[in-house]
């Protein structure tokens, strides 16, 4: 047998594989993995279609075609007032999580400190650690999963290179807020720590609150890349494009290793979007359409046992349920499964060390009937 070295040991299939393997081998409504099951816009599917037959079948350039770059920076400067150039500072990426891989992958050297939120999602960790670094988590905990910022500070040494955040927050849902951020910017000032900004639900926000992208405070600009998904934009989450803004040193570095990972992404896709988004319509609306989603499924899981945790973003709906059974969260998780047909994710698996809060997590992003369904089945529990 050849001998081989794992940069990963102790690291196997998803937790999100895990769940929606057992979910199709028992025939269980898919409630876990955060993907759509109504299809997107055939218009949208048109001008792909359209784009195809036109010709736009070959490599796009590097960093985006430069129609999808505008119109990205456009959209950001307006809504948030900052200043991004798509030449220098916008970078089409093959997803949010590639995004996330490669602007660690830009800056992480063996011996840097990363600090994380977890619940985080589970691309985090593990690239920091096949690419040396170290891992500073800073557990949240139910229901409100709240920051004490004063404890962030205590995690911060001399060899502190990153912070990553994410809001909207996968899986809990929370928000972060301008207290928040600017507890960050005081945490920051003065030191060269960079910020990477998950913000791939930035418009599935709920009850008037609002979305604080750091693309809107002047002072985390410099240090930050924010990342973004057009699979949950458009509902078309196997498409696996997103994007990446970053000031142009860090884009720089960013671009030195997407070249080298994916080098562009499908040209047919990113033409299509271009012209999809063309109208702001197509995703001013999506607050509305979630929350519809959300209210209505919250109003539903009411009628069970489970108790409702506070979503104000995203769309994933977290449930505790250590009121009526003491049973791990992946055990009950895979109960649902093989008892009741819904699957779920058990949310000690965002947690390193799987801390076990006794809470699940659903995706809301269903049709009406799919939800019903779902409920029906969990009312019997």
């Amino acid at each position: 047998m050849i001998a081989t070295y794992s940069k990963l040991p102790g690291t196997s299939n998803s937790i999100f594989s895990v769940m929606s393997q057992l979910a199709a081998e028992h025939n269980a409504i898919n409630l876990s993995q955060g993907f759509p099951d109504y299809d997107c816009d055939p218009k949208l599917i048109d001008l792909v279609a359209d784009a195809m037959r036109n010709g736009h079948n070959q490599y796009a350039p590097m960093a985006g075609i430069q129609s999808l770059r505008e119109l990205v920076a456009d959209k950001v400067n307006l809504k948030y007032g900052s200043n991004y150039h798509p030449d220098t500072e916008v970078t089409i990426t093959a997803g949010g999580t590639q995004a996330i891989f490669t602007a660690l992958t830009a800056c992480i050297q063996a011996g840097d400190e990363v600090i994380i939120f977890e619940p985080a999602y589970d691309c985090y960790a593990p690239t920091i650690k096949m690419l040396g670094g170290l891992v500073k988590s800073y557990e949240m905990a139910p229901p409100e999963y709240a920051i004490d910022w004063e404890m962030v500070k205590k995690l911060f040494t001399a060899s502190t290179k990153m912070i990553i955040l994410n809001s909207p927050h996968n899986p809990t849902g929370t928000v972060l807020t301008d207290k928040d951020i600017k507890a960050l910017i005081k945490l920051t000032k003065g030191t060269d720590v960079l910020i990477l900004s998950d913000e791939v639900y930035e418009h599935l926000v709920y009850d008037g609150v609002k979305h604080n992208s750091l693309a809107s405070y002047a002072e985390l600009r410099d240090r930050t890349f924010i990342v973004a998904s057009f699979g949950k934009l458009l509902h078309t989450t196997g498409w696996k494009a997103g994007y990446c803004i970053a000031p142009e040193q860090l884009t720089k570095e960013f671009r030195k290793i997407h070249q080298f990972n994916v080098f562009s992404v499908n040209t047919p896709m990113q033409v299509g979007i271009a012209n999809y988004l063309k109208d702001p319509a197509v995703y001013l609306g999506l607050t509305d359409f979630f929350q519809e989603k959300r209210d209505l499924f919250r109003s539903l899981l009411e009628q069970t046992k489970f108790k409702l945790l506070p979503c104000k973003g995203s769309y994933f709906q977290c449930v505790s349920y250590g009121h009526f059974s003491d049973e791990e969260d992946t055990v009950l998780a895979k109960r649902l499964i093989t008892d009741f047909g819904v699957a779920s994710i058990p949310v000690s698996a965002f947690y390193i060390r799987n801390t076990d809060h006794q809470v699940l997590r659903f995706c809301f992003a269903k049709r009406q009937d799919t939800l019903e369904k779902s409920v029906e089945r969990l009312m019997k529990l």
